[in-house]
């Protein structure tokens, strides 16, 4: 797979006004991140536009194509182009894909317009939601204390976050709890897109687990399914389909993964005491 990515920044540096409790107001400036309107094309043809960080287009390309089922494996992907239009505030991320993947794309009539807490934009009726999940395969256990110790290693490893305060993180954490891959994203999903994406583009999937600083919506523990991630744990709580949709894919759902515990919601058994 060949891959075109601009230099593009995550973030911008603004003139802002801050106050303090009985202070006046004092001119400074602040790290605001970027939030950028990201077309999706595959041969030629637009198919959705999701409000991104434009950073690590490339995992995102490969894993909104994978989580989607557009293709099955990065190895359908034959090359990405990053463009920025000229006249647009947008970017095009412009994909060679199969012609029997491009030939099934055009078969879903199907037309996301996406923002960073919708996951529905675009069906164009209930019976298209799919909640039908394959089940996992990857379901080793995992050690409470390798899960607490990536969650404790986390924010240190946010460094966009660390500098705006605005972007949700997914990471990829192995048995022992030492994460491997980090991404960052305005959107949750948009930042495990980007996880997928740069797991499947570093060939054989390393065992292991993922993390989440955020709450596990249906679309998380999808898409988790979809790229047979075993384990999801987000640093906040999940919504009931969640629960159900990982119950019935095999997922270990864990929520409110804090340094003083956690909950788990689905396939317990899979969260090993020590």
């Amino acid at each position: 797979m060949s891959v075109s990515e601009p230099n593009l920044a995550a973030w911008s540096n603004l003139p802002v006004t801050r106050h303090a409790p009985g202070g006046a107001g004092l001119p400074t400036s602040d790290a605001v991140a970027e939030e950028t309107p990201v077309a999706l094309v595959y041969n030629g043809v637009a198919h959705a536009v999701m409000m991104a960080t434009p950073l690590d287009l490339d995992d995102f390309g490969v894993g909104f194509s994978l989580s989607e089922r557009i293709v099955d494996s990065a190895a359908d992907i034959y090359d990405i182009d990053c463009v920025q239009t000229p006249g647009t505030v947008g970017i095009e991320l412009r994909m060679t894909i199969s012609g029997a993947c491009f030939m099934r794309l055009k078969e879903k009539r199907r037309s996301l317009a996406g923002n960073t807490g919708c996951g529905l934009c675009g069906l164009e009726s209930l019976g298209a939601l799919d909640t039908q999940l394959p089940p996992v395969t990857a379901r080793a256990p995992v050690g409470k204390a390798a899960l607490m110790a990536a969650f404790g290693a986390l924010a240190p490893l946010q460094a966009l976050n660390a500098l705006t305060g605005a972007v949700h993180a997914a990471a990829w954490a192995g048995p022992d709890g030492a994460i491997a891959l980090v991404r960052e994203d305005v959107g949750r999903h948009n930042a495990l897109d980007k996880l997928i994406g740069a797991l499947a583009r570093g060939g054989a999937r390393r065992p292991g687990f993922a993390i989440m600083s955020s709450r596990a919506s249906y679309e998380l523990v999808q898409k988790a399914a979809r790229a047979d991630i075993g384990l999801l744990a987000t640093i906040s709580a999940p919504t009931a389909l969640a629960v159900d949709m990982a119950e019935r894919a095999g997922i270990c759902l864990v929520g409110f993964a804090r340094q003083h515990g956690c909950v788990v919601y689905a396939h317990a058994d899979r969260l090993l005491a020590a």
